[in-house]
């Protein structure tokens, strides 16, 4: 006896299924070894997808386990306060903080947004803008945002708008702070009335580890020669972080109930320093997530990333590739940084 396959049948051998013909035919022995090899055929894998600046895989720190982004959110819906730090204008971080506003969303819908990206003085800008009585231009101009706002930061602002949520400027009014790096902390007794109330309680408040944190990276940069000025510095360092406290204590006491997500360069929170340390000294109580950024050199696999090293940095890391160096001819990385300088509005600190 033998049985005949039609070209049709033995081509089921492509999706590990084989199909008879109803017109019957000839049975072969010969034909068994045919449809048994079918069994060995195997899907190729593909290769791992290279990975882009936009990857941020996350880890919780304790454990070591990577968790997604709506794992995160469900992890986190009970803080009072989540804290994302970032590396500024860096793709991965930006995409993750709005990809975890909108999650965190879903657990808990009444949520404020607040921001070291915008001072405090430029309130009432933000206000118009998301009562929509200004368009996106009038924002950048009038709250003086940071020239990376509309590729970093509109989504987020613009998710804020859209679901009617408050938006907080919680950064120290840029004038102060540089005043405050300049001639240290004895220039807060000049300001006016006006601009005292931009300033908060304590605005000095700090710790040791902090200060031994902030000397080690800025001496290391910079040289402690000019120890005055470092120490002025670091002055200025504390206004911002006790600043942007005040402010996210100020936003839940005039919202009560709410989840507030803040925005802020890392060295701003990692390791509970900085403005974590601020919140905490204010409010004991406050329940606070930090979320921080680790740069990762190599391709991007979960068993090798740098979790133990970089633990202390937050209750989750999320890591990135680092950015490409924007100058590699020193001199005129030094040009760049002093135009920079020289285009930034003139402070009168008398």
């Amino acid at each position: 006896m033998s049985i005949k396959f039609s070209n049709a049948a033995l081509s089921g051998c492509k999706t590990g299924r084989l199909f008879m013909s109803h017109a019957s035919i000839t049975l072969s022995l010969a034909v068994i070894p045919l449809m048994t090899g079918c069994s060995l055929l195997a899907p190729t894998p593909e290769p791992a997808s290279p990975q882009t600046h936009y990857h941020a895989p996350v880890v919780e720190a304790v454990s070591g386990t990577v968790v997604s982004v709506p794992q995160l959110a469900g992890r986190l819906a009970e803080q009072d306060v989540v804290i994302i730090g970032e590396y500024h204008g860096h793709q991965g971080a930006h995409l993750l903080q709005s990809r975890l506003q909108a999650h965190l969303y879903q657990h808990r819908p009444d949520q404020v947004l607040s921001m070291e990206q915008f001072e405090v003085d430029q309130q009432a800008v933000l206000d118009r803008y998301l009562n929509d009585d200004i368009g996106e231009m009038e924002l950048v101009k009038d709250a003086d945002a940071w020239p990376n706002y509309q590729y970093a930061y509109r989504p987020l602002m613009e998710f804020a708008r859209r679901q009617g949520l408050p938006v907080i400027a919680a950064n120290a009014p840029g004038d102060i702070v540089r005043c405050v790096g300049r001639e240290g902390p004895d220039y807060l007794a000049d300001l006016n009335a006006a601009q005292k109330r931009y300033i908060p309680d304590a605005p000095f408040a700090g710790n040791a580890a902090y200060r031994e944190k902030f000397f080690g990276t800025m001496g290391g940069r910079h040289g402690a020669a000019d120890n005055e000025r470092l120490q002025n510095t670091y002055h200025a360092q504390l206004l911002r972080d006790n600043t942007m406290a005040s402010r996210i204590l100020a936003a839940r006491k005039r919202h009560p109930g709410h989840q507030v997500i803040h925005l802020t360069g890392t060295f701003h929170s990692e390791e509970r320093l900085g403005t974590v340390e601020a919140l905490l000294q204010r409010n004991p109580e406050l329940s606070v997530a930090v979320i921080s950024p680790v740069f990762k050199e190599e391709q991007f696999d979960s068993d090798e990333l740098p979790v133990t090293a970089n633990r202390n940095k937050g209750d989750y890391l999320y890591f990135l590739l680092p950015l490409p160096p924007e100058y590699r001819d020193e001199a005129r990385g030094h040009e760049a940084m002093m135009d920079a300088f020289r285009k930034v509005p003139e402070t009168t600190c008398d």
